[in-house]
């Protein structure tokens, strides 16, 4: 084990010297996506290759945690073979491998957990271990560089957070959610209003066709930055449950505008209340959730508004990739912050 580890920080040694681009290759098994991508310098991105397990989930109306384990054991080394296929190189032109360690699924990130660690093992690559909303952050740096101080607005189906960075790899939580995280929501609205899993992408479907004449709450937690959904969403069952017992009918359309207004105008304004109290000079969109179309575009209205540089990942790098973990895997090998052999998968893996 000693000599495993002398390897890798000589290899590391002698590829940061070299002046040569730094290759690494990227894992993420958190959930239900089995992905292997290769970055180069973090920021350009050689392969990213991403096997989605919705079709196997969507009959069961969520993530099935030892099905998308399974469906991970199948595919992983087949993913990661693809991935360095398609960059045109082998391991041997690799400098480092990240991979997800926390949070998910327990069981999803053992399996690509133990795909890394095997491969630095036996090939002497070093290893870095990366926090899944991490690299929902960096998805960012692929379009363009970040600048700092800057705040990053995480929405995901198990987050919602807001994130302020003084530099990389610094992580301060400002304000995150005291129950629901906003995806978990949007799901269980959607499943409320008989909508196909996942059901976040057919509210915000929805919600472009309907208008938002629905009287719902908005959850504001006065004195701090945190986000509460829970009450929102038991606000939209109490609708349709009161319609029905009256006998009237909820034109959904509606009711998803309704919900998705109440959603975005709270999320929006205490960002921008945050950036008015702070030295920002980005604002960052991540995670799943940034897909959102509604999101996105007030977001960029109150951004122009207000002068504020946004930045928001493609629709290919907002959903879980291996390429937005190479990214920020690639900070933490600069910083010399290599993972050894006892790295493990850490469900409940705090950023901060």
């Amino acid at each position: 084990m000693n000599n495993w580890k002398h390897k890798v920080y000589k290899r590391r040694e002698e590829a940061l010297a070299s002046g040569k681009p730094i290759r690494i290759l990227g894992i993420e098994t958190s959930c239900d996506e089995t992905s292997a991508a290769v970055i180069e310098n973090g920021n350009t991105i050689r392969s990213n290759v991403i096997s989605s397990q919705i079709e196997s989930h969507k009959r069961f109306g969520g993530v099935v945690p030892e099905v998308a384990s399974r469906h991970h054991v199948e595919n992983i080394t087949l993913i990661i073979d693809q991935a360095l296929r398609e960059a045109n190189l082998t391991l041997d032109d690799i400098d480092a491998i990240a991979v997800t360690y926390g949070p998910g699924l327990v069981g999803a990130l053992l399996v690509g957990v133990a795909a890394a660690k095997a491969i630095s093992f036996a090939r002497g690559i070093p290893l870095v271990g990366v926090h899944h909303i991490a690299g929902h952050i960096y998805a960012n740096r692929f379009v363009k560089e970040l600048e700092f101080p800057l705040l990053a607005l995480v929405v995901s189906g198990g987050h919602t957070e807001l994130v302020y960075m003084k530099e990389h790899g610094a992580y301060e939580i400002i304000g995150q959610t005291r129950d629901d995280a906003v995806g978990e929501a949007y799901d269980k609205v959607a499943r409320s209003l008989g909508l196909p899993y996942p059901g976040g992408p057919h509210i915000d479907q929805l919600a472009h066709e309907g208008e938002p004449s629905i009287p719902l709450p908005r959850a504001w937690l006065e004195g701090t930055y945190d986000f509460s959904f829970s009450g929102l969403k038991s606000a939209v069952l109490n609708t349709l449950h009161n319609a029905a017992q009256r006998g009237e009918s909820i034109e959904p359309k509606n009711l998803a505008a309704s919900f998705q207004e109440s959603v975005i105008e709270v999320l929006v304004d205490k960002t921008f209340r945050l950036i008015n109290e702070r030295p920002v000079k980005q604002l960052l969109l991540a995670g799943g959730v940034a897909a959102n179309k509604g999101l996105r575009r007030a977001l960029s209205e109150r951004a122009a508004r207000e002068g504020v540089e946004l930045i928001i990942p493609p629709l290919s790098l907002c959903t879980d990739n291996a390429a937005m973990i190479a990214g920020a895997g690639y900070i933490e090998y600069k910083k010399g912050n290599l993972a050894s052999m006892t790295l493990n998968g850490v469900p409940g893996l705090p950023l901060a």
